[in-house]
């Protein structure tokens, strides 16, 4: 490899891996609260680390709770309408769970709403395919 590929793979291996670590935290800040995804994260996640830490690649694809659903992404790049699903009506129970607990907080409960509709619009973009 030419020294001026060496030198910038090197800072772009690093962003890369800052934005997948970065994806990965939000996915799991995701799984508790309300109208933030977390499936479109960890996908973005395990895209970053295939580029920049196959180490951690490795260690998504084969970890108990991200592994089924990345590899089957990475299969088929699709999610099955039950997956799907689950994920929309997961995060509409929540959000409406927060905003009834924030009643009486108009723009908390607003934003709850804001970021639940765009959590779904996330969701519900991803390709969708049969069993």
């Amino acid at each position: 490899m030419p020294r001026q590929n060496r030198v910038l793979a090197r800072p772009v291996r690093a962003l890369l891996w800052l934005a997948g670590t970065i994806s990965l935290a939000l996915g799991l800040v995701g799984v508790v609260l309300p109208g933030l995804p977390t499936t479109p994260f960890v996908l973005l996640a395990a895209a970053c680390y295939a580029k920049a830490s196959p180490r951690l690649h490795a260690w998504l694809l084969n970890h108990r709770l991200t592994g089924p659903m990345l590899r089957d992404w990475e299969a088929h790049r699709s999610l099955t309408r039950r997956t799907k699903t689950v994920a929309v009506v997961s995060m509409l129970l929540m959000v409406s769970l927060s905003i009834w607990s924030f009643r009486g907080r108009l723009v908390l409960q607003l934003v709850l709403l804001a970021l639940g509709a765009i959590g779904a619009w996330v969701v519900l973009r991803i390709p969708t395919r049969r069993l």
